[in-house]
This record gives structure tokens, C-alpha cells and sequence, in this order.
């Protein structure tokens, strides 16, 4: 496995989480046909209930499953001029927004939300890997910060923190987060190859091996990890 997709993985699942929580985002053919027909229906009840909040995220759901970004993104915005605070239509409007790279736009969504919900989970993460994305690396970082302080329980934050510190060469405390975040989902080879990886990066090799064993004696099958020990060997 290599860490960096490893890594892109953690910042699609930052922003999907919450998607994937109400809908499956990469719909098969017959879904998506599925999806179009829904399509046509909602439309149909649009005519009749222009104003229908419940529709028109129900449009804009459907909109992203086929992933047509715009459309979603004017749909909520429909949603936003009746209900400037709705935090469904933030959250997903800023969701589709990332998938255009406008990330401002997403930034600016996700801070309204973060105000009406402060302690909204994906919407932190979002925010982070947002901020991320726009250079901002201590901004991302106070963001997980504050998100670890609500959500201590959450390994998917650690491991986000993790990534922010690990760009900013603050090696220690990237170490430290993989730890957690292994003892908060002890059986996802996942942490362990990005924990195993930075080990490496600063030589230390005899310490990877022993994050390798300990992950195989919590019952994370060996064949899995046989390429980082492998590397170890080197």
C-alpha cells in the first residue's frame, strides 16, 4: 500500500464521511439510471412545489450521486437563499464545491455551518483539509486541534491531525496521533502502514518492525503488512 494514496484516501473520507453515512456515491450503472428517473420525478414535483425545501435537497442529493456538481451546488443554493442556515444544504453545497476545486466557496460554507453547529464533526474535518488544500497548514492544524477536543474518541481526526503535521514536519507529534489513532481502530492496517511509513522516513527501523508486530498480535493479518516488513529489512 502506498502511504500517499493512503493519505488522498484520508482526505476523500474527511469529506465524504457524511455523504456515505445517507447515500453510496459511486452508484453502478443501474443505479444511476436509477438516479436519473429520480431525477425526472423530482423535477415533476419542483413544477408543483417550487418551494419545497425537502425537494429541492432531495434534487440535489440525487445530483451528486451522479455527480453533477454544478447542479447540486445551484439546487442548494436554492435551499440557501429561503433558509440562509440550513446545514444539510452547507455541508453538501461545500462538499460539491471541493469536487470543483473552488475551495473559498467551500471554506466559506463550511465556516457558516461551523457557526450555526460548532460542534459538527465532518464539517471541522472539512474545513481542515479545505484549508489544506488552500495552503493554510496552521489554520488546518487549530481546526483539528479543536476538533480532537470535541471528538477525543475519533480515530479518523488523529489520523487527519497527523497528515497536517506530518506537512509541516512536526514529526513527533504525527507519530504520537498515528498512535492514537491505531489504539482507536486497533484491527485498520491503515494507521499502522502511515505510522510504520514515518518510522521509516526517519530511520527508524527497529521501531517500525516492533508497530508491525504489535498490529499482527491485535490480529491484523500478517500478508497484509509483507511489504512493510519487507521495507524494514532494508
Amino acid at each position: 500500500m502506498d502511504c500517499r494514496l493512503y493519505q488522498k484516501g484520508i482526505i476523500l473520507l474527511v469529506l465524504c464521511v457524511a455523504v456515505v453515512q445517507q447515500h453510496t456515491l459511486q452508484a453502478q450503472p443501474n443505479e444511476s439510471q436509477r438516479w436519473r428517473d429520480s431525477l425526472t420525478v423530482l423535477n415533476k414535483l419542483i413544477e408543483t412545489q417550487p418551494w419545497s425545501t425537502d425537494v429541492h435537497l432531495r434534487k440535489a442529493a440525487a445530483n451528486l450521486q451522479l455527480k453533477q456538481w454544478q447542479y447540486a451546488i445551484d439546487e442548494y443554493g436554492l435551499v440557501l437563499q429561503k433558509e440562509p442556515h440550513n446545514p444539510a444544504a452547507l455541508f453538501y453545497r461545500a462538499y460539491a464545491n471541493t469536487h470543483l476545486r473552488h475551495f473559498d466557496l467551500a471554506k466559506n460554507d463550511l465556516n457558516d455551518l461551523l457557526i450555526v453547529v460548532p460542534n459538527h464533526f465532518e464539517a471541522r474535518l472539512s474545513l481542515a483539509i479545505v484549508l489544506q488544500q488552500l495552503g493554510r497548514k496552521q489554520e488546518a492544524l487549530d481546526q483539528l486541534n479543536q476538533t480532537i477536543q470535541m471528538h477525543a474518541d475519533s480515530a479518523v481526526a488523529y489520523a487527519a491531525r497527523a497528515n497536517v503535521e506530518r506537512q509541516m514536519k512536526l514529526d513527533e507529534a504525527a507519530l504520537y496521533d498515528w498512535q492514537r489513532a491505531e489504539q482507536l481502530a486497533p484491527r485498520d492496517p491503515t494507521y499502522v502502514v502511515s505510522h510504520v511509513d514515518l518510522l521509516l522516513v526517519l530511520e527508524r527501523r527497529t521501531e517500525a518492525r516492533k508497530v508491525l508486530d504489535a498490529a499482527v498480535r491485535r490480529g491484523i493479518a500478517r500478508g497484509m503488512l509483507l511489504e512493510w516488513y519487507e521495507k524494514c529489512k532494508r
